[in-house]
């Protein structure tokens, strides 16, 4: 699957949008990724997760995990294909952190899976989960990387790249100011 192709499904299942967007990181955007959208689609989510399974097919994954709500049905997909146990990490006091009885132990190896990438935070928020349960953080997968190239410091691989601007709140040009602004995200605040 082409990066052209992963992007006009985007485009064809009115998952890229357009506007005044107030991204997850906070950051302020005229387009927007609603992951979602393109995941409702079950033909759309399997071709997405083969990919990413299959490029850590190999790496003996013991755990799948991903940040909610945004990679649980990615993760859990992916977790599948690769028989790998999934877990999810929830926010509590605007931190990711593992709940509902979920845990690692110690040596395990774990695929972090998000579905769209700006900053990395939730993902080096999930690696550091990782490394605090002394288990090893054997890459990360995700479907957009917005980021303009993060490095998560392990394997990791996304479906395709978009360079989308982005601006931090103090500094909105009066174009996009002038767009009423939507946020979208699953992170209240």
């Amino acid at each position: 699957m082409t990066q052209q192709e992963v992007l006009e499904i985007f485009r064809m299942t009115g998952a890229l949008l357009e506007g005044h967007f107030i991204l997850t990181s906070g950051y302020h955007s005229p387009h927007y990724f609603q992951c979602a959208k393109v995941l409702q689609y079950p033909k759309y989510l399997t071709e997405f997760s083969e990919v990413i399974a299959d490029y850590f097919k190999d790496d003996d994954i013991d755990v799948v995990l991903s940040p909610a709500i945004g990679g649980i049905v990615l993760g859990t997909e992916v977790g599948r294909l690769l028989s790998a146990r999934t877990i999810f990490a929830e926010r509590e006091n605007n931190k990711l952190t593992l709940r509902r009885g979920f845990c690692l132990s110690k040596g395990l190896k774990v695929l972090a899976v998000e579905d769209v990438v700006t900053t990395g935070g939730s993902v080096f928020e999930l690696i550091d989960i990782i490394k605090k349960a002394d288990c090893i953080p054997a890459g990360v997968g995700f479907i957009i990387d917005r980021s303009g190239g993060v490095d998560f410091k392990t394997k990791q691989m996304s479906l395709a790249t978009f360079e989308v601007v982005k601006f931090p709140a103090t500094d909105v040009p009066d174009w996009l100011e002038n767009i009423p602004v939507t946020k979208p995200g699953s992170r209240k605040s």
